[in-house]
C-alpha cells in the first residue's frame, strides 16, 4: 500500500515564481497515495492557472473565502475540518506575517486558522527578505507555535542571484509531508547508522572486484528511521538508488573506505545497523597501471579482509549493533556463529534459497537471531516492511532493556 493511501492534504499555493513546482508536489504527494485540494491565493492566481492543479487533482481549486450569495458553504471550515495536513509551498513573507499574528483575509490564511491538522510550510522569497529580522521574527513564532518547516535552501533565485531563500525542491517537500503523517517521533532523539551497498575491491586503474548488493535494504531502513524521527546516517556503497530525503549519506566504495566512515560514526552513534555487504577477500596486489589482455592465464590472488565488525562488537559498551547474514548452507547455525563471534545484539538471516529473498529484489524473507537463542521467522513481506520489523524489535529493547 502507499504510504499516503487514505490521507488527505490541503495544499496551499500562495504568490510566488516557485509556485510553478507546486504542481509537482501536488503528483508526488498523488503518487504516494494521497487525496489532494488546492487552495490559492490571489497573488498565485499571478504565476499560475488554477486549471492546471484542477486537471491534475481532479477537484475544483478553491480561490475564494466569498461565495456566491445563497451558497450556505462555510468553505474554510470544511476544508479545515477536511485536511489531515496543510502544506503551504511556497510560503510567501506574507502568508507567514499573517500566520505569525493571527491574522486571515483570504482563504487560505482563514483555512490554516480554522484546521487542527498539522500545518507544513515551505518557505521561498529573496534573500534580503528571509533575512529580515521582521521575517526572522515571524518564523521563530510559527516555529514556537507547532508549524513544521522544510527549506528554504540556499540557490538561485527569482532576481537571479544566488542566496537563501529557494523554495525546497518538490520530492523533500513531499519526504517531509510523508514523515508528519507516517513517522511515529518514537526515534525522536536517536542517533542511527546504517551501511548499504556493495563494497569494491581494485584490481588495477580499471578493474575491481565487488558483489552483487544494490543497497535496497539499508536503504529502507534508513528512510524508515528517518521517517521515526531518527537523526541518521547512512553510508553506502555503489548505488543507483536515490538517497532517503533528510538523511546523511556518506558514500564510499572499498572495505577500507567503510570501515574507516563507520568507525567515525559509531563514536556518536546509539545503534549501527550493518547491512552493506563487506567483501571478504581483496588481491593481495594492485597494479597501478591496466593490466594488458594476453592469451595466457591469469591468476588473481586473494587474501581476507578484517572482519572490522567483530571490533565494533567488541566496543560497543550500552550501544546496539545489528547484523546480516547472507547463508546458503547451514543457514541458522552459520548466523548464530556469526552473533557470537561479532558480539551482535541481534542478526538478521537472509536465506538465499527462499524466493524472494536476497540482493536486488524490492522483497525479502528473514529470520531473527538474539544471543539468548530465540528465533523469530517473518514471512515474504517488502524490505520497507522488514526495516519497520527491525526497528520495531530495535525500540522494544531499548523500551524493554
Amino acid at each position: 500500500m502507499m504510504p499516503l493511501h487514505g490521507k488527505r492534504i490541503l495544499l496551499g499555493v500562495s504568490g510566488g515564481i516557485a509556485a510553478f513546482k507546486s504542481v509537482e508536489i501536488l503528483r508526488g504527494l498523488q503518487r504516494k497515495g494521497a487525496e489532494v485540494q488546492v487552495v490559492m491565493t490571489d497573488a498565485a492566481l499571478k504565476f499560475i492557472q488554477p486549471l492546471t492543479f484542477a486537471a491534475l487533482s481532479q477537484e475544483k481549486v478553491h480561490t475564494q473565502l466569498f461565495l456566491p450569495e445563497g451558497d450556505a458553504d462555510v468553505i474554510h471550515v470544511r476544508l479545515g475540518k477536511w485536511a489531515d495536513l496543510n502544506v503551504v509551498a511556497p510560503a510567501t513573507a506574507d502568508v507567514m506575517g499573517k500566520m505569525a499574528n493571527g491574522l486571515a483575509n483570504d482563504l487560505l490564511t482563514c483555512t490554516l486558522l480554522a484546521t487542527h491538522a498539522p500545518i507544513l510550510l515551505a518557505p521561498a522569497m529573496e534573500t534580503q527578505m528571509y533575512a529580515h529580522p521582521a521575517v526572522k521574527r515571524n518564523v521563530h513564532q510559527l516555529k514556537q507555535d507547532g508549524y513544521c518547516f522544510v527549506g528554504p535552501e540556499a540557490g538561485l533565485l527569482a532576481s537571479g542571484e544566488m542566496g537563501m531563500g529557494r523554495m525546497s525542491e518538490p520530492d523533500a517537500i513531499v519526504a517531509k509531508a510523508e514523515q508528519i503523517l507516517c513517522g511515529s517521533k518514537s526515534l525522536l532523539g536517536r542517533r542511527v547508522v546504517v551501511t548499504a551497498g556493495p563494497t569494491e575491491q581494485p584490481i588495477d586503474p580499471v578493474r575491481f572486484i565487488t558483489n552483487r548488493s544494490t543497497g535496497k535494504m539499508g536503504y529502507a531502513i534508513a528512510k524508515q528511521a528517518h521517517l521515526r524521527g531518527a537523526d541518521v546516517t547512512l553510508i553506502s556503497g555503489p548505488s543507483t538508488l536515490e538517497p532517503p530525503m533528510g538523511v546523511h549519506v556518506e558514500q564510499i566504495r572499498t572495505v577500507s573506505d567503510l570501515k574507516t566512515a563507520t568507525f567515525q560514526a559509531f563514536e556518536r552513534a546509539d545503534v549501527l545497523i550493518m547491512t552493506a555487504a563487506v567483501l571478504d577477500f581483496r588481491p593481495d596486489h594492485v597494479a597501478t597501471s591496466k593490466i594488458k589482455k594476453s592469451d595466457s592465464s591469469f591468476m588473481l590472488n586473494l587474501v581476507p579482509n578484517e572482519d572490522f565488525l567483530i571490533e565494533l562488537g567488541q566496543k560497543k559498551g550500552d550501544r546496539v549493533v545489528i547484523g546480516f547474514a547472507m547463508e546458503t548452507d547451514n543457514v541458522v547455525e552459520n548466523a548464530r556463529q556469526k552473533l557470537v563471534d561479532k558480539h551482535l545484539d541481534l542478526i538478521v538471516l537472509n536465506d538465499l534459497n527462499v524466493p524472494g529473498a536476497g540482493f536486488a529484489v524490492d522483497t525479502n524473507v528473514v529470520t531473527f537471531i538474539e544471543p539468548d537463542g530465540h528465533l523469530q521467522e517473518w514471512p515474504l513481506m517488502s524490505k520497507h516492511n522488514v526495516a519497520d520489523r527491525i526497528l520495531d524489535w530495535l525500540e522494544n529493547r531499548w523500551q524493554n532493556p
